[in-house]
C-alpha cells in the first residue's frame, strides 16, 4: 500500500477510505484510491450493482469497462461501509445527498475523519451548496474537516488514466493539504484553492450552462454558438458566485472555466447530452429517460435561477434554460430572446 496520507502539519491520516455512491463518478474514485492501494469500501443503495461488483468485480451499469481490485469491497449496509473509516467521500447527487448525509449522522462517524465531497449541484429548493448540507446533516463539528472536490474530470477518463486535473477547497488548509496528497496520482493532478464558496459553485453553475450548450447541438448550430455561450455563461456564473461571497479568479481556474470546456464539449456529459435531447425535440422526462442517469443540471438550474431572483443578479441565459426546462418555453423561442437582448457594453 501507499503511505498513508500524511502532512507533518495536518491532523489527517488516512489508512482506509469509504467511497458512498457507487455510481460512474464514485466507483471511478474507488478505483483511483484502489489503485494507489487504499482499502477502500465503495457503498451503494442499488443492491443490483452490489452483487455485480461482488460477484464480477465489475460495474456494467456506470462504469463497464475496467475491473475492480479485490481491495475495493462493496457494500450495501451503510454502517458497514463507515466503520473505520478514515476519509469518508460522498459522490451522492446533490437531490439525494441530505437523505444520504442524514442516515450517516443516524449512524455516528467515528472519530473525526477526514470528508470530501466529490458532488456537484445545489439543493433545488434551498439553494444550499454540497458542503452546507453536509454541515448541517453531520454538524458544525465536522465542518473544518469537509472539503470539496471539483474540476474537469468526467469519470470515464480518470478511470483510464488519461492525464487530468482537479482543484479542492476546504475552510481548513489542513483538510484540503489532506485532499490532495490522498487522491495526487501520476495521472490525476491535484491543487488546492481557500475558496470553498466558489469551487462548490463552479461546479454546479457548469452544469446548467452545458445544458444551453446541448441544446444549441441539438439545433445544429456551431462552434461559433458554443463558444458564445460558453463565454457569456461564465460572467453569469461569476456575477452569481461573487453575490454568494466567492472570489471571482476562481471561476478562471479549474473548477470554473475548466469544468465549463469539458462540460460543454465532451460527449461523455450528462448535462450536454440532456440538452441536445432538449434541441431534437424531446421533452424533459424523454430526455432524461435517454440520459439513464442523473442531470445534475437540472435542479441547480432551479435553485440557481431562484438565487438570482433573490439577489438581483442578471443570469439572462440560465433563465432562459429555466424556462425551458421547468416552464415549457420551446427551446427555440428562448434562443431568439436571448439574441435578441438589447446591445450592451460586454463588460456589464
Amino acid at each position: 500500500m501507499t503511505e498513508p496520507s500524511t502532512d507533518h502539519c495536518s491532523p489527517f491520516t488516512v489508512n482506509s477510505v469509504t467511497v458512498l455512491g457507487a455510481g460512474s463518478w464514485g466507483t471511478a474514485l474507488a478505483l483511483l484510491l484502489g489503485r494507489k492501494g487504499f482499502p477502500v469500501r465503495l457503498w451503494s443503495c442499488e443492491p443490483p450493482v452490489v452483487d455485480e461488483i461482488q460477484s464480477a468485480r465489475r460495474n456494467t451499469a456506470y462504469l463497464p469497462d475496467h475491473l475492480l481490485p479485490h481491495n475495493i469491497a462493496v457494500t450495501g449496509d451503510l454502517a458497514e461501509a463507515l466503520d473505520g473509516a478514515d476519509c469518508v467521500v460522498f459522490a451522492i447527487p446533490s437531490e439525494a445527498l441530505r437523505g444520504v448525509a442524514r442516515q450517516v449522522a443516524e449512524i455516528g462517524i467515528q472519530g473525526a475523519p477526514l470528508i470530501v465531497n466529490a458532488g456537484k449541484g445545489l439543493e433545488s429548493d434551498t439553494g444550499l451548496r454540497l458542503s452546507q448540507i453536509l454541515t448541517e446533516e453531520l454538524g458544525e463539528g465536522l465542518a473544518s474537516n469537509l472539503v470539496a472536490l471539483s474540476g474537469p474530470n468526467l469519470a470515464v477518463e480518470i478511470a483510464k488514466e488519461v492525464p487530468a486535473a482537479t482543484v479542492v477547497a476546504s475552510l481548513s488548509p489542513e483538510a484540503a493539504l489532506a485532499a490532495q496528497r490522498l487522491l495526487t496520482t501520476p495521472h490525476f493532478r491535484v491543487y488546492r484553492n481557500p475558496d470553498l464558496i466558489g469551487v462548490e459553485l463552479s461546479g454546479a453553475l457548469k452544469n446548467v450552462v452545458a445544458i444551453g450548450a446541448g441544446i444549441g447541438d441539438g439545433f445544429g448550430y456551431g462552434d461559433n454558438t458554443k463558444a458564445a455561450l460558453i463565454t457569456r455563461g461564465l460572467p453569469e456564473m461569476t456575477r452569481l458566485g461573487v453575490a454568494l461571497g466567492a472570489d471571482a479568479r476562481t471561476f478562471m481556474g479549474l473548477a470554473g472555466v475548466g469544468d465549463l470546456m469539458a462540460t460543454c464539449g465532451s460527449p461523455l456529459s450528462r448535462n450536454l447530452r440532456f440538452g441536445r435531447a432538449l434541441g431534437r425535440g424531446l421533452s424533459v422526462a424523454e430526455a432524461e429517460a435517454e440520459v439513464r442517469q442523473v442531470v445534475e443540471g437540472k435542479p441547480t438550474c432551479l435553485a440557481a435561477y431562484n438565487l438570482s431572483r433573490r439577489l438581483s443578479v442578471s443570469m439572462p441565459i440560465t433563465e432562459q434554460i429555466y424556462l425551458v426546462v421547468f416552464k415549457s418555453k420551446p427551446a427555440k423561442d428562448a434562443v431568439t430572446d436571448l439574441m435578441q437582448r438589447d446591445p450592451k457594453d460586454e463588460y456589464q
